[in-house]
């Protein structure tokens, strides 16, 4: 589990929402009863609406977030290692430098967001809109971007290995600094068209505008079981 530097939970800004701001009132005093080696329990704020409140610094690690309003939330250097966030609305919120590291924001709303210098490491983002987003500096490394929306994001000088970059990019999506490793294929948003960018292809146009990513190809492992059909590059061309 990833550690951030304040982990006494203390919410800095509650929530304007009363519902939201009892909830985390509730879960702080038994914070407090931790400290009595009472069992931990995470937060579960899911269907809330967290909008404004400022979260920085929390460990909010597997915490529940699941369709939790958080417009506009600041989550700066927040934990939220393995966390569920399943169509969270994350729009124009502050999550830089937060750890992310496994969590699930399939179909989350991060349009706007900030997550510079954040820890994405193998989080889950299907289907995740991510347009006008910020991942400056951010690692992404084992990330799986399927179906998602990255038309205007900023993904200068962050880092993949191994990253599924399955997405919908555009000629606003920044990737100067871009370095490592990522699967495809693209597609390629604009003038009211859309193309699909794979291998060599997606790689030259990443590469093209400052990326230094090189594009693998998935390779489909068959089962054990004896088979006379070809499975190596070499035999299958």
């Amino acid at each position: 589990m990833s550690a951030t530097a304040d982990v006494h939970r203390v919410v800095r800004v509650p929530p304007a929402d009363p519902e939201a701001a009892a909830v985390l009132a509730s879960w702080a005093r038994k914070e407090e009863r931790k400290k009595e080696h009472q069992e931990d329990s995470p937060l579960d704020v899911s269907g809330l609406d967290l909008s404004g409140a400022d979260l920085s610094g929390l460990d909010l690690a597997v915490g529940l977030f699941c369709g939790t309003v958080l417009r506009g939330t600041r989550l700066v250097g927040t934990d939220l290692y393995r966390a569920h966030m399943e169509g969270a609305v994350l729009a124009g919120a502050d999550l830089s430098r937060a750890c992310l590291t496994k969590a699930v924001l399939d179909e989350a709303d991060l349009r706007g967001a900030t997550a510079a210098e954040a820890n994405l490491g193998s989080a889950e983002l299907y289907g995740v809109d991510a347009r006008g987003a910020s991942f400056r500096g951010a690692r992404l490394n084992g990330a799986s971007f399927l179906d998602a929306r990255l038309e205007g994001a900023d993904l200068t000088g962050a880092s993949v290995r191994e990253t599924s970059l399955k997405a919908a990019l555009d000629d606003r999506t920044r990737v100067e600094g871009l370095t490592g490793t990522v699967f495809g294929p693209a597609r390629l948003e604009g003038s009211g068209s859309s193309r699909e960018l794979a291998g060599a292809a997606l790689e030259r146009w990443l590469n093209e505008r400052g990326a230094s990513v090189e594009v693998l190809h998935c390779v489909l492992r068959r089962s054990a079981a004896p088979s006379t059909t070809p499975t190596s590059a070499s035999a299958a061309r």
